[in-house]
């Protein structure tokens, strides 16, 4: 729970072009680099971000192009920081539905994943701002106002993924 006194935690944050280094990173780079990018949107001090069985599982499930030499690159880093951002929404299985096509792109040079990051990026700016315009989360709240902007919340949250769901499988077709 978060006190008056306590700042709240941030509700999104992105891995910024900016924040990628221009040299390959190791596994343990890779994770200080995702703890430090993402700790501030964690409910609870602590939370696991990225682990390196998280890594390698997204790996096995050819979730990003193979790494080299065990050092990830800079599109390593953007993939795996959309599939941060997808995880907590779709099934690993989604996740590979939904980047099969931008791998693929990668890996034969047909894409250019700095400039899709990069409207990826302006998008989720976007959609914090009208999100910010359009919901204000009030501290003044009875218990049961707040139960009902929490199901309001959760109800838009399961639209939002059903429709993103529907795409996905027309990614399938």
């Amino acid at each position: 729970m978060t006190h008056a006194n306590q700042p709240k935690p941030s509700l999104d944050r992105q891995l910024d072009l900016t924040d990628i280094p221009n040299i390959d990173l190791y596994m343990d780079q890779v994770i200080q680099l995702f703890e430090r990018t993402f700790e501030e949107t964690t409910r609870s001090k602590g939370e696991t971000i990225l682990t390196k069985t998280m890594i390698n599982n997204y790996a096995k499930k050819k979730l990003f192009f193979p790494v080299t030499n065990k050092k990830y690159k800079k599109d390593h880093l953007i993939l795996i920081s959309l599939i941060y951002q997808l995880k907590g929404t779709f099934s690993i299985n989604d996740i590979k539905t939904i980047l099969t096509d931008l791998n693929t792109g990668i890996t034969n040079q047909t894409i250019d994943l700095e400039a899709f990051y990069q409207t990826y990026l302006d998008t989720t700016t976007t959609n914090q701002t009208f999100f910010a315009e359009q919901q204000q989360l009030p501290d003044d709240l009875d218990h049961l106002e707040q139960l009902q902007l929490i199901l309001s919340l959760a109800h838009m949250s399961n639209l939002y993924r059903r429709a993103a769901e529907r795409l996905i499988d027309q990614l399938e077709d």
